[in-house]
């Protein structure tokens, strides 16, 4: 059953073209590839960022890349949004007035892809938030969320070169987003959920990129506990999950998985024997199986 509020539309014309070209035996082929466009971001009257993007649903990306950026607060009334798309442009206006210069003077580069930059104090509300403690995750439904967002069909299957985010309950997928980074991706969540008002109560958030500080502490200001990628760490982002007692899952492909925080949540309810593997051609960068 298809639970998706929201999924990829890899059909979409909008989002790929056809390229021709050559394989590495000289053989003519055709293949798709994804968009990448440029979106300025205004605040009422005040220029944000430019984001590279694919173009689709500009109004989530923009509300929770301010959210993220601690630019929105949660409490705050959004009176307009306004896109144009012959000149690549997003307005977010609210009934507060707001003035960030100062805090657009301080950047800092990251390792987000398609983006790399972010306003302010990284760590802004981090320490204040407080993460559900009850919240827990059974291994069987992680099992189920794998596959059931690797069959998906997707931009990543048809084109690749893309990333992907999915806000998830228990074993059910509901809003997949992908982006030509990821942090366009989980940004494009947190706008959904802000302006749908979708609550983060038992939620789980599953990313393809890797598990980086940014990320973790993105998801930590979504209030969601429970954080779920089939890539890799960073020591940083381990340090800051265990600090907000977010529940880290890595390495997640096929019958395999690695916590590194919060493991008091998982709750070992399905065998591993019983698990099908990845199949190969749903398999993306980095996730062949472990030599040992």
């Amino acid at each position: 059953m298809d639970n998706y509020a929201l999924k990829p539309s890899p059909d979409d014309p909008r989002l790929t073209q056809s390229v021709s070209g050559i394989d590495h035996e000289g053989r003519p082929v055709e293949t798709a590839v994804v968009y990448e466009r440029p979106l300025t971001l205004f605040l009422n009257g005040q220029e944000i960022v430019t984001m590279m993007t694919i173009g689709d649903h500009p109004d989530y990306l923009a509300v929770g890349y301010l959210l993220n950026q601690n630019m929105l607060r949660s409490d705050d009334e959004i009176i307009g949004i306004d896109h144009d798309d012959e000149l690549d442009v997003v307005v977010v206006r609210t009934a507060r007035e707001t003035n960030y210069e100062e805090k657009l003077k301080k950047k800092v580069r990251t390792s987000g892809c398609a983006q790399g930059t972010v306003f302010g104090d990284l760590m802004e509300r981090f320490d204040e938030i407080k993460l559900d403690p009850h919240a827990i995750l059974k291994t069987s439904w992680l099992y189920t969320l794998t596959k059931a967002i690797n069959t998906t069909p997707s931009l990543y299957l048809k084109a690749g070169a893309i990333h992907g985010c999915v806000l998830c309950e228990e074993d059910k997928p509901l809003l997949y987003m992908e982006d030509v980074g990821r942090h366009n991706a989980v940004d494009k969540i947190a706008g959904y959920m802000f302006l749908k008002g979708l609550s983060p109560q038992g939620k789980m958030f599953y990313t393809t990129g890797r598990l980086t500080s940014e990320m973790v502490i993105k998801t930590v200001q979504m209030q969601i506990p429970i954080l779920i990628s089939r890539s890799g760490f960073t020591a940083w982002g381990v340090d800051l999950a265990r600090q907000a007692n977010l529940t880290l899952i890595g390495r997640a492909r096929g019958q395999r998985f690695l916590a590194l925080a919060g493991e008091d949540r998982l709750r070992f309810d399905a065998n591993p024997a019983d698990v099908e593997h990845e199949a190969k051609h749903h398999r993306r960068k980095g996730a062949e199986p472990d030599a040992r």
